[in-house]
């Protein structure tokens, strides 16, 4: 699961001068960089269609890796794909592959790098076709019936049938790197799916935030 992007809405998260003393979901307790992402963004609705795009993009650079890893490298990813403006990424060529390869601040995967130019293209070839990202992907998610909280960490699947459905739908739209356990970290850190554990401090507050989506 991703320990679990962009400029993803965010809300406050606590008067309390010591946030250290809030009960969080353990993956968020290890690092402080995780534990912010945790209590600002993490299953934040979003649904801004370039934001989905951008952090489903670094869920495909974290396969295989851990989810800080990618935190950590997250600025840089910015720098080097250009914002994650698809319209920009979609005209990257082989010269940009190149740079990007020999970049020390992402993790320089050819397969990764080529999927999120080609993922660009897709993204942009359903603009064209009328199909905006966002509202595609809410579309699939809404369909899910809301479970009950989780209460144990064991509770946790790392995929889901709707993970599995919206990731089948992505590859046929020219994604890549959109596997199934992928797609559900991103619906997770998406506010798609509130797992956050019921004793989690975010929990509520995410829940109510759902409820506005449509």
């Amino acid at each position: 699961m991703e320990a679990s992007p962009t400029t993803w809405p965010c809300c406050a998260v606590s008067t309390e001068s010591d946030t250290s003393r809030l009960h969080r979901c353990p993956w968020a307790q290890s690092d402080p960089l995780l534990r912010d992402y945790h209590d600002t963004e993490w299953g934040v609705p979003v649904r801004d269609s370039r934001a989905l795009w951008e952090k489903l993009m670094l869920d495909g650079f974290q396969a295989g890796l851990s989810w800080l890893t990618v935190l950590k490298k997250r600025e840089a990813f910015r720098d080097a794909f250009a914002g994650f403006e698809p319209v920009r990424v979609a005209q990257f060529d082989e010269r940009d592959v190149q740079r990007l390869l020999a970049n020390p601040g992402i993790i320089r995967s050819r397969s990764k790098i080529e999927a999120t130019i080609g993922n660009a293209r897709a993204y942009l070839a359903m603009q064209a076709d009328g199909e905006d990202f966002a509202t595609f992907c809410w579309r699939h998610a809404m369909r899910v019936r809301e479970r009950s909280p989780l209460t144990d960490p064991s509770q946790t699947p790392t995929q889901s049938p709707a993970s599995e459905q919206l990731s089948r739908t992505l590859k046929k739209r020219g994604f890549r790197f959109v596997g199934p356990v992928i797609v559900y970290a991103w619906m997770q850190a998406t506010g798609m799916i509130n797992d956050h554990l019921q004793t989690c401090f975010r929990h509520d507050e995410v829940s109510r935030l759902r409820q506005h989506v449509s």
